[in-house]
């Protein structure tokens, strides 16, 4: 997969807001969830985590370490992406701020990402 750094992002059409691959619906895996709007392919880029960059812990805060600069970022979420839910066998990945998926996604399927040990027991 491609590497991004703060400022910088791989060479791909990023959707911003009003996202026509993804959806924020109900989820079985806790409240809501964010889920595909049409069939993804493996690789295919979802959205791009976006919000302010802070140094506080929140219930939508991305935590990015930028291998470049050797620094570690939070962004506080505000867009779709934002509602990524954890899993041990997830469908996508946050390379820094972009999301990919790493599998095929069909349509109507939940978009997930493992957010590691802190949340192995939620999924």
């Amino acid at each position: 997969m491609p590497k991004s750094k703060k400022g910088q992002l791989p060479d791909y059409e990023i959707p911003t807001f009003k996202n026509p691959k993804a959806a924020v619906k109900p989820s079985e895996i806790h409240g809501m969830g964010l889920f595909a709007t049409k069939s993804l392919r493996k690789g295919e880029v979802i959205g791009l985590y976006q919000g302010e960059e802070v140094d506080y812990e929140g219930d939508h805060v991305l935590w990015i370490f930028d291998e470049v600069t050797e620094r570690e970022y939070g962004i506080d979420g505000v867009n779709e992406t934002r509602f990524v839910n954890h899993c041990r066998k997830p469908n996508a990945y946050f390379n820094g701020e972009v999301l990919e998926a790493i599998s095929p996604i069909g349509a109507g399927d939940e978009i997930t990402h493992d957010y590691g040990e802190a949340w192995s027991d939620l999924g």
